[in-house]
């Protein structure tokens, strides 16, 4: 059981739970391929890891365009000759009241957090065909499994992206692993950072403060999925504060 030499393709691998992730994976032996839109982002985190004895590239990737995550995934069979893992992490959460009308963030979350994972799924299937194996993981949201207000659309893309998984799981057949990972509240500046309604914000800030969990309890949970024998999949995983709801 171990993550050493797979082949990983992080989204959203600058910052939160991909960084965290990257990082933890790399320093058990995986050698990573970080994809974000921020370059020097994903270049800090390369170089981390270089640092540090591991191995590991990027590319400046915007999830929304499939081409982009076609390229991703050729830059892990160009460097390091397959692919065996595509982590689809990457997504956005301007999270608002649906009195609030904003539009234009419903349709960037739905872009970002299903069009995007499903594009990464596209981009990796074909590979681990000619492979045959291989193994997809989705990072997916607690938000999906408790509903509450102000997070409707943003839960609605975790749960289509939470049926999207279990749908590939239920094709895949023994050759394809496919886990999702459902994080609850977690220490990072995911949400917050995109909300405009001033006591929305407040409020999540008061509560990641409150119960919030580091990020790297994540990445353990994925690579937990990762490391098991091929013939045994973690199909969900839900991880969140003890004190969470």
């Amino acid at each position: 059981m171990t993550v050493e030499n797979k082949i990983v393709v992080i989204t959203g691998a600058g910052r939160g739970i991909g960084r965290a992730t990257a990082l933890h994976l790399a320093a058990r032996g995986a050698q990573i391929v970080l994809g974000a839109r921020n370059e020097a982002e994903i270049a800090a985190v390369a170089g981390g890891i270089k640092a540090a004895g591991g191995q590991a590239v990027y590319r400046v990737t915007d999830v929304t365009r499939r081409s982009d995550l076609v390229a991703l995934a050729g830059l892990a069979c160009e460097r390091f000759g397959r692919l065996d893992v595509i982590v689809n992490n990457a997504g956005i959460g301007p999270i608002s009241r649906f009195d609030a009308l904003k539009v234009d963030d419903w349709d960037a979350m739905i872009d970002a957090n299903l069009k995007g994972a499903l594009y990464g799924i596209a981009a990796a299937l074909p590979v681990f065909s000619r492979q045959g194996n291989g193994h997809v993981i989705n990072v997916i949201s607690t938000a999906g499994i408790k509903i509450v207000p102000t997070m409707g659309v943003y839960a609605a893309t975790k749960n289509a992206l939470r049926t999207v998984t279990e749908a590939l799981r239920q094709e895949s057949g023994p050759n394809l692993r496919v886990t999702e990972v459902s994080p609850g509240f977690v220490d990072t500046s995911f949400v917050e950072a995109a909300i405009a309604d001033p006591a929305i914000k407040a409020a999540m800030q008061k509560r990641k403060k409150e119960l919030a969990i580091s990020p790297d309890a994540i990445a353990r949970a994925i690579a937990f999925a990762i490391e098991q024998p091929d013939d045994v999949e973690i199909g969900s995983i839900v991880v969140r504060p003890t004190a969470q709801d």
